[in-house]
């Protein structure tokens, strides 16, 4: 089973209490030191002890858990704190030192203010906006975001969280090449939705994509009708100037977060030739990454994959900014 993003597990919470579930949702609400998972983590437990997530690992999940029963039975919250030595660092998770604070808080037949906030996360994410929870640490309870305070932080007296979870980003694969075989299931697993558009019905078939969202189309008219936004990745990989064209024109054209396309400099100088006689400038064709991925040296596709897979998330998180020619010739 493919690990769930965490926007993912908080859909699952909201169908999980839809269903009649009891619940726990457990939260990083701060860290100091080596922590494997920053603060904002969720971690879910039902009451039949059914977990997604994590907030560590080892023994630290294993606590939770135990926690997590306490709190769904009596219908409140609880907070615990680890501070592990550096020798004992690797017992409850930790790769060496450090403290990590896990706020739980239940959802239970008992506990009706959380039935609004359900409906919140599952509009938010339907609308593809971010779900803003405010987790009062010592009133028991999680509400809708109220007053400003930055994302995934403890407030400075210690009684709020805000907790800000992103909606699931989406990565639109033009063409259903080798490449795109590693690349498809790297991303998911790496937490996208993935969706692999070509409209030659002999390279996309479920035998070469299993469990994959396959798009027998052209990618224009796929891309124009989709909600391409902020959450958004565009990579052509066919060398088809009728597909992987067609489909720049339309991302260029959104505010997608990445964009980038297959094949050399000598190929890319070409690509931009054509895009400027469609009225492209210098400027919107600066925000594709050709050739495509990380200058890792990557030779086989596998590799390749891995190179372009590495480069979506540093773009994604920040790491780095989009710069023309990274893969050599």
């Amino acid at each position: 089973m493919r690990a769930l993003s965490d926007d993912r597990i908080l859909d699952l919470a909201v169908e999980w209490h839809q269903s009649g579930r009891d619940l726990a949702i457990a939260i990083v609400i701060q860290t100091w030191g080596s922590s494997p998972r920053p603060a904002g983590s969720v971690m879910i437990i039902r009451d039949d002890g059914h977990i997604e997530g994590s907030v560590s690992g080892g023994c630290v999940e294993s606590a939770v858990m135990q926690a997590a029963n306490d709190v769904m039975i009596n219908a409140t919250a609880t907070q615990l704190n680890f501070d592990v030595a550096d020798e004992d660092a690797w017992q409850v998770g930790l790769s060496c030192g450090g403290a990590i604070s896990v706020w739980i808080c239940a959802s239970t037949a008992k506990t009706n203010h959380m039935a609004d906030l359900f409906v919140y996360i599952k509009t938010q994410f339907a609308q593809r906006q971010a779900a803003v929870i405010d987790c009062h640490i010592d009133q028991h309870m999680m509400t809708i975001a109220g007053t400003d305070q930055p994302a995934n932080t403890l407030s400075g007296d210690g009684t709020c969280f805000r907790l800000s979870v992103d909606p699931q980003p989406r990565l639109y694969i033009i063409g259903a090449v080798h490449i795109s075989q590693h690349l498809a299931p790297m991303a998911m697993a790496a937490g996208f939705d993935v969706s692999v558009i070509d409209p030659r019905t002999s390279f996309i078939n479920e035998a070469r994509f299993p469990d994959t969202t396959l798009i027998k189309d052209w990618p224009d008219d796929i891309l124009d009708a989709a909600a391409l936004d902020h959450m958004s990745a565009v990579v052509t990989l066919t060398h088809d100037p009728k597909l992987d064209d067609a489909a720049l024109r339309i991302a260029l054209h959104r505010p997608v977060f990445y964009i980038a396309s297959l094949g050399s400099r000598r190929t890319h100088a070409k690509r931009c030739d054509r895009l400027k006689q469609d009225g492209f400038t210098d400027d919107q064709l600066a925000r594709i990454s050709a050739p495509a991925g990380c200058d890792i040296k990557a030779r086989t596709p596998a590799e390749i994959a891995v190179s372009i897979l590495a480069e979506l998330i540093a773009i994604r998180r920040g790491a780095v900014s989009v710069s023309a020619g990274m893969m050599g010739d």
